[in-house]
């Protein structure tokens, strides 16, 4: 997969077609792949922000080793590639609009073997863009049709449940890192480029909820799969997925742990104020725009900025919280 700057726009072209020629395709940004902080990509904050947000940062972080890790051992029933995973991080990012990610995914990216020219290969890979690319800009459009094609191209119940977190989190991550950049005033999109069509939001159905892919079997579970299940099977926003979630369990942990750790107590904050409505709605259906125009209202409605850092925060951990719900649910 190759990276190109096309003339006149400001983004990266994310390519589905092989290209084995690695040695002479350079990134944009090719010291963006080294940074100390994987997920805050070594935004300086300030330190009482870094403190306040230390309780959730820290896991999110350690999700950042967990999804990408620097090698990956593929197997039978494990068969997402490094490759895999950072194309499709790279295809979320892109969709996002957040230049910080894209530099940042496309520079780990580029220097790596693609998988092989075959038509099989080529149509695996364009269907994981096309599945990452849909669950994060119009999430509700996932279907069992969709399910379906992720099973004929070869993928497991194990490289689902990584799949999807992976969308989720580079979501999360995105928004996040709109969100402290708005905060310090600078831009998300660094340069002009095509317009962004803006996410759909997801719209979980309340009531029951069942999965398409098997629940953890208790006789079968390993003692780190029974340990996460346990652990999380009765908190509330991750009680319907836990059972499933907890096939990758130690990314599972994670996630419970940025949500109590540090969005246990953010529902009681204001969520009925226009300016943290407004801030809301564009975080979340265009990070690309979010910026101090929307983040000083809220501190001048008498939200403290840890506050409203939070509230932030939270309501996109929520966007990857339902995304999982939509992309796991049995479909019709």
């Amino acid at each position: 997969m190759e990276q190109r700057r096309f003339s006149g726009k400001g983004h990266w072209y994310h390519e589905t077609q092989t290209n084995h020629r690695s040695d002479e395709v350079l990134p944009l940004v090719p010291e963006a792949a080294n940074v100390d902080d994987r997920f805050l990509l070594d935004l300086a904050l300030p330190e009482e922000i870094t403190a306040a947000c230390e309780n959730w940062l820290h896991p999110a972080r350690t999700l950042c080793g967990l999804l990408f890790p620097l090698r990956v051992q593929v197997s039978r029933l494990h068969t997402l590639s490094a490759y895999d995973r950072l194309s499709t991080a790279l295809t979320v990012a892109q969709a996002c609009g957040v230049q910080r990610l894209c530099n940042h995914y496309a520079a780990l990216l580029t220097p790596l073997p693609g998988p092989d020219s075959s038509r099989e290969s080529n149509r695996r890979l364009a269907q994981l863009t096309q599945y990452a690319r849909q669950l994060t800009c119009s999430p509700n459009i996932i279907d069992a049709k969709a399910q379906q094609q992720l099973d004929e191209v070869g993928l497991t119940m194990y490289d689902i449940v990584l799949l999807n977190q992976i969308i989720g989190f580079i979501g999360f991550q995105a928004r996040v890192v709109a969100l402290f950049q708005a905060m310090l005033g600078q831009p998300v999109r660094w340069l002009p480029g095509h317009h962004i069509q803006p996410h759909t939001e997801p719209s979980v159905c309340p009531g029951a909820w069942q999965s398409f892919l098997p629940e953890v079997e208790l006789r079968f579970a390993s003692a780190r799969q029974m340990e996460s299940l346990v652990r999380w099977q009765s908190t509330a926003p991750l009680q319907n997925v836990s059972a499933v979630l907890s096939h990758e369990p130690r990314v599972l942990d994670c996630m419970g742990e940025i949500l109590t750790n540090g969005f246990n107590d953010a529902g009681r904050y204001p969520l009925n104020n226009d300016s943290v409505k407004s801030a809301i709605e564009l975080l979340n259906q265009s990070p690309d725009r979010f910026s101090a125009a929307q983040f000083t209202p809220l501190l001048s409605a008498g939200i403290a900025v840890e506050q409203a850092v939070t509230l932030l925060a939270w309501r996109a951990f929520c966007g990857w919280l339902d995304r999982l719900h939509i992309a796991l649910r049995a479909g019709e």
